[in-house]
C-alpha cells in the first residue's frame, strides 16, 4: 500500500452576529481581540492509499476552542505529545484551551477513500 498524497486547502473565517440572520461568517481579513474564528480545512486524496493525519499550528494570538465533531488531538507543548484536551497537564494542572499549540486529525482509510472531506475548527482571538 502506498501512502495517500494528500492536497489540503483551508480558510479561515470571522464569525459575525447580524440582526436578522443570525450568525455570519466573512472571510478573515482583519481581526480584532475577542473575534471568533471557524477554520475550514478541505482535503483531498490525489492518489494512494490508506488514511492520513492532518495537523494544524494554532497562531499564538487564538485560543482554541473545538472542532465540529469534537474527534481531534491536541497537543499543549508544540507538538511533541499528543491526545484529548481533558488528559494532558501543563506542568501541574490540566490544560486548557488556551494552551493548545496545534490540533490534528487522523482520517481513516475509510474515510480517506471517499476522496475528499473537510475539518472544521474554532478559536478566538486573544
Amino acid at each position: 500500500m502506498a501512502n495517500p498524497l494528500v492536497a489540503l486547502d483551508s480558510a479561515v473565517f470571522v464569525e459575525r452576529g447580524a440582526p436578522q440572520s443570525g450568525r455570519m461568517l466573512e472571510p478573515a481579513a482583519r481581526l480584532s481581540r475577542g473575534d471568533r474564528l471557524v477554520y475550514v480545512v478541505n482535503w483531498t486524496r490525489m492518489g494512494g492509499q490508506g488514511g492520513f493525519v492532518v495537523t494544524n499550528p494554532l497562531p499564538r494570538s487564538v485560543a482554541f476552542q473545538g472542532s465540529a465533531n469534537g474527534d481531534e488531538e491536541v497537543s499543549v507543548d508544540g507538538g511533541r505529545i499528543w491526545g484529548k484536551l481533558g488528559a494532558l497537564r501543563v506542568g501541574q494542572r490540566l490544560a486548557t484551551p488556551e494552551d493548545v499549540t496545534h490540533v490534528r486529525w487522523r482520517v481513516d482509510p475509510g474515510h480517506a477513500a471517499r476522496g475528499a472531506g473537510s475539518i472544521t475548527y474554532s478559536g478566538i482571538v486573544r
